[in-house]
């Protein structure tokens, strides 16, 4: 192996163009080729072995390169921040709990139109009721809802 390592220091080189990086190649690549060294069948070419063992170990590395953003003084990661969403998941524990206080027949017609964005007749259409029916529901729905979730209503209703 060490007979081999300007041979492939020179192969790493010419794919990282860069010394350091050729370098951390070859260490790489004997790294694996010591640790599989089991793996080699006696008797064939150490040389050819060895040489793919580097290759496929740059092709890994260029594969991860291009998943990461080179930064090393971390002004990059300064910038990353994730708004909070506690709020928002607190909110969405109280419309379920009150969703569920509503009577089904409401939860039903309120679901139809405000969450999955069904007009009024065709809420009615599903449902097997009047148009007016739905209309009373989903506006009793709202109310009920505004009222669990202390939301102010329009026109002060």
């Amino acid at each position: 192996m060490l007979a081999l390592l300007p041979s492939l220091r020179a192969f790493a080189w010419s794919l990282a163009r860069n010394g350091a990086d050729a370098d951390d190649l070859v260490q790489e690549t004997l790294i694996k080729a010591w640790g599989n060294r089991d793996k080699f069948t006696p008797g064939t070419n150490l040389r050819a072995w060895l040489f793919t063992i580097l290759r496929n170990t740059w092709y890994t590395t260029v594969g991860k390169r291009k998943r990461e953003i080179p930064d090393e003084d971390g002004h990059f990661a300064e910038t990353l921040t994730a708004a909070p969403n506690q709020e928002w998941r607190c909110e969405l524990t109280s419309l379920k709990a009150a969703l569920d206080q509503l009577p089904p027949d409401h939860r039903e017609a309120i679901v139809m139109v405000g969450a999955a964005g069904l007009s009024y007749e065709e809420a009615a259409e599903i449902s097997g009721c009047a148009l007016g029916t739905i209309k009373s529901r989903v506006n009793r729905a709202r109310n009920r809802l505004a009222r669990a979730l202390d939301m102010p209503r329009p026109g002060g209703a």
